[in-house]
Parts: C-alpha cells; sequence; structure tokens
C-alpha cells in the first residue's frame, strides 16, 4: 500500500493521514479499532458526552489505541465525562462544537494529544490559542452537524495558514482518495473521513441506513433542523445537520417553529418508525454521498483511499516551462 508522510502521520505516529469522524450514531469502537489497525486513527464517538456510553465503546475496541470525540457543548453539561476518557488513556481526544478551552490543559497533561475541529477561522485561532496539537477545518459539505459558513475547499488553506505550523486536516465532503490528494494540495496533513464509513461493515449503523446511504446522491442531501428538533437535541441552531432528503425532511424543513410546538407528539412518531423507514428516520451524509458505493471493511476502505490518493497525485498536471 502506499505511504504517504505528513506532519500529521508523524505527530500521531500513524501511517496513514486517515483520521474517523468520532460520528455518535456510527464510530463505535469496533469501526475506531479496524481504523487504528488499518493505520489510520479510529475515533469513538461519545455521544452527548456519555460516560457509558464511552465505557461501552472504548471496552469494544479491546486493546487497540482508539481515541475518544465529544461535542464540546454537551460536554460543557457533563464534565465528568472527559474524566472517563481519559482514564482509559486514549492517544487523543477531539472537542467540536464548542470552546476548548476549558478542557484543554486536562487534556494535554493526560499526555493526550488535542484535537479541535473548527468551521471559522475564528475558532481555527482560538483552537490554536488553546493549545491544539491538530485542528481539523470542517466545511458545511459534511454530513451531519457543521456550521452553515464556509465550504471545505476555501476554508481548508485559509486554516492552514492562519495556524501554521499547526497541522490542520480537512473535513467536509471527502469520501475517496482524489479528496486526500486534493486535501494535501491544499496544505492539509491528512482528512477527516465520516460518510465513507458509515457504510463500512463495522459501522453501527443499520443496514437500511447504510442502503439509504448508498442510494443517495450529494444531490439529495441538504442541511436542516428538523431532526434535531424531533428528536428533542439541544444542538444550536447555527450548527444544522446535512442529511438525505426525506418525506419527514420536506413535511418540515422551512417550518421549524411550527415543528417545535408539536415535537412531542411527532417524536412519538419518529422514534415508533423502523430503522427502515427512511421516508421518516434520518440518514445523515455528506456531499461526498456520491462517491460511497458499497458496504466494505474500514481496512479495504483505507487501502482503497490511499492508492486512489497516490494514482491521484501521480496524474496530477505536469508542470512546463
Amino acid at each position: 500500500m502506499p505511504i504517504i508522510k505528513t506532519a500529521l502521520t508523524e505527530l500521531l505516529g500513524i501511517e496513514h493521514p486517515i483520521l474517523l469522524a468520532p460520528m455518535g450514531s456510527a464510530a463505535g469502537g469496533r469501526l475506531a479499532a479496524a481504523v487504528t489497525r488499518a493505520g489510520g486513527l479510529g475515533l469513538v464517538g461519545s455521544g452527548y458526552a456519555n460516560s457509558d456510553t464511552i465505557r461501552k465503546e472504548l471496552a469494544a475496541a479491546g486493546n487497540t489505541k482508539v481515541g475518544v470525540g465529544f461535542i464540546t457543548w454537551a460536554l460543557d453539561d457533563n464534565p465528568a465525562a472527559l474524566d472517563v476518557a481519559l482514564a482509559a488513556g486514549p492517544p487523543a481526544v477531539m472537542l467540536s462544537f464548542g470552546s476548548p478551552a476549558p478542557y484543554a490543559h486536562a487534556i494535554r497533561s493526560a499526555g493526550c494529544k488535542l484535537i479541535c475541529q473548527v468551521q471559522t477561522l475564528r475558532g481555527a485561532r482560538d483552537a490554536a490559542e488553546a493549545g491544539a496539537d491538530v485542528i481539523i477545518a470542517q466545511g458545511r459539505d459534511a454530513g451531519g452537524h457543521s456550521s452553515t459558513v464556509r465550504g471545505t475547499i476555501g476554508l481548508v488553506p485559509a486554516v492552514v495558514d492562519a495556524v501554521a505550523p499547526i497541522p490542520v486536516v480537512a473535513a467536509g465532503g471527502i469520501a475517496d482518495g482524489r479528496g486526500l490528494a486534493a486535501a494535501l494540495m491544499l496544505g492539509a496533513s491528512g482528512v477527516l473521513m465520516g460518510t465513507r464509513f458509515t457504510t463500512s461493515q463495522e459501522s453501527l449503523w443499520d443496514a437500511a441506513l447504510k442502503q439509504g446511504s448508498l442510494n443517495a446522491s450529494g444531490d439529495d442531501t441538504e442541511q436542516t433542523r428538523v431532526f434535531d428538533i424531533v428528536r428533542g437535541s439541544k444542538w444550536p441552531a447555527h450548527y444544522p445537520g446535512r442529511v438525505v432528503k426525506n418525506a419527514f425532511f420536506a413535511k418540515w424543513h422551512g417550518k421549524e417553529e411550527e415543528l417545535q410546538s408539536v415535537w412531542r407528539e411527532e417524536e412519538k412518531h419518529y422514534t415508533a418508525a423502523p430503522a427502515t423507514d427512511l421516508a421518516t428516520r434520518v440518514v445523515w451524509a455528506g456531499e461526498g454521498v456520491d462517491l460511497v458505493k458499497d458496504v466494505l471493511p474500514a481496512d479495504e476502505i483505507i487501502e482503497r483511499v490511499m492508492r486512489e490518493a497516490a494514482g491521484a497525485l501521480r496524474a496530477s498536471a505536469r508542470l512546463v516551462g
């Protein structure tokens, strides 16, 4: 398999510059461990900073070293969850969607690398000031929650310039080796991938959700708050989630205030819907979902991405004159 060494691989001691997005619904311990064993770095999702979830998924990872990801505003409500994660000695902790400053010292003092995901230049500078070891620049192309402000291709090089020499990782819309090659050309040291791994064999997703992703196109996706509202989630309004549009989306998108007023009744119908009811249930997916065409083991996904990236870099335009 091709080897691409970057500042990220050297800092984290990994073979390939690929990180698993710590998606609460998909990135369990089994998937995170598979990504780490394949040469990347797997990170488990902590749910909404849920201590029991952290223990369960770290146990599922076994003896394989995996990181832990937190939704920072949820960690603000349950800071003890960080102690649970740090007690396990993860190689890295990732924070996103909130200020990392209150937690940076504890994470780095525990010998963990601090990975901060940001969506704006201001967020990148704040993360650098807080002591981030790695900064992830996430564009609105991403599946699941992100900002509405910047696209990946414009945000990444701006963040690279703003926080150098801190390694920057690109996130949002990257689902194959061409995306990795493009990120490297933009100055990033690696990529964080979510949508591609939701359809891995080790993903926590139900088979129906995986098929929903395989059937989708990036044209079918849009950012919305309706699935957060119906689930009673506390996600801030400025972090909507990119989903595959379905009948529930069509019914309520643009009518968020009305949905908010009846969400308890709608929640009953939503939670009662089986996982196979993709007209109702949410499928989180980024704009790169067009490139997700099969369900593979995580190690095969990484091998394919690395081979594609190497091929893309070799075949890139040649400088003349």
